[in-house]
């Protein structure tokens, strides 16, 4: 019952959370420069045709006007098309955030993988080859734009060795996507049991994921060893080794007590990484919602650009709601 309370009173919070969003996004989105009438129509369009239009977009009304017009929409489900592609946002977003969600997912896992261990690692000595290699990978993580080592990381492997696959997207051009089901690859090939596309598909993942994982794990790593480092000198920790409880227990013990301050990094990293990705995904061709927003501003299409702030929202508040949620499990001081 208390966690029933728990998920109630978060969830109470969402919608205003999710209105908030929507409005700082949506006002943002109007200061782009460029008139979305004038881009569809062409450089040739009479100034009759581009105010008929203006007139049908409902770009001649208020802003604050426009904006109760597009969350009625939302509400129901409906926003907008691209004049772009000509397709419902809400279609194309479908289609393309699961890339980037997958590509994220498998990023962060191996993120996680490196920054985790190494942190608990560069904790447990004050000095030595470990700690060294620690302090210096969270230096080196934190000063390499992800961009600049998925360059990098292109020229030597595929240019150079040749043992990697072009940068043109999720699998080779010359296969068949397998048929669409939840829009990860790896899922879809494997539910399909082509297992063709299944090996073309992760071979186009590994740089992408690595060049994620090599970043992100860097603020991963510090954040764990700066919070073991804090709870090993903490009095209970002191107290365990002073009472002679095994090291592996007392470890066991700084693990635990370090847990909220690891999954709260990995919260904020995953929803950041959603839209901070986008870098990533140009440089590889990936085809995900990051770049089709980013081509969305650069084009003035506004309706893709609010339509990606929706979806990154939504996605935000349930992974922060999901970190609440392991915060209860975690810490028992809150569920007073």
């Amino acid at each position: 019952m208390a966690l029933a309370r728990y998920i109630l009173r978060r969830l109470i919070f969402v919608v205003p959370q999710l209105l908030g969003i929507l409005m700082v996004g949506f006002f943002l989105v109007k200061l782009i420069p460029g008139d979305p009438a004038v881009l569809m129509l062409g450089p040739n369009a009479t100034p009759e045709s581009v105010a008929a239009l203006r007139s049908s977009l409902g770009l001649d009304q208020s802003i604050v006007t426009q904006f109760g017009v597009y969350i009625g929409h939302v509400l129901r489900g409906d926003l907008g098309i691209s004049w772009q592609s000509t397709r419902p946002v809400l279609d194309d977003l479908l289609e393309r955030f699961p890339a980037t969600l997958e590509l994220v997912t498998l990023g962060l896992g191996f993120a996680l993988v490196i920054g985790v261990p190494l942190g608990i690692a560069s904790a447990a000595e004050r000095s030595g080859p470990v700690r060294r290699a620690g302090d210096l990978y969270g230096l080196l993580a934190g000063a390499i734009p992800d961009f600049w080592l998925a360059l990098v990381m292109i020229y030597l492997f595929y240019s150079v060795l040749g043992i990697a696959p072009p940068p043109l997207g999720r699998m080779d051009i010359a296969l068949s996507n397998p048929p669409f089901v939840t829009g990860s690859m790896i899922i879809d090939s494997l539910l399909a049991g082509d297992f063709e596309a299944l090996r073309s598909v992760l071979s186009h993942l590994v740089l992408p994921v690595v060049t994620l994982g090599l970043i992100n794990a860097g603020p991963i790593l510090k954040v764990t060893q700066s919070t073991m480092l804090r709870v090993q000198a903490s009095d209970f920790i002191r107290y365990a080794e002073t009472c002679g409880l095994p090291r592996k227990v007392v470890r066991r013990q700084a693990i635990r007590a370090s847990l909220p301050s690891i999954v709260t990094i990995v919260s904020v990293l995953y929803g950041f990484l959603i839209g901070g990705a986008v870098l990533v995904e140009i440089v590889f061709s990936w085809g995900g919602a990051g770049q089709y927003a980013v081509q969305a501003v650069l084009n003035a299409d506004i309706n893709p650009v609010l339509g990606f702030v929706v979806f990154s929202a939504v996605f935000s508040l349930v992974v922060y709601l999901l970190v609440d949620l392991a915060y209860f499990m975690l810490d028992p001081r809150t569920r007073g």
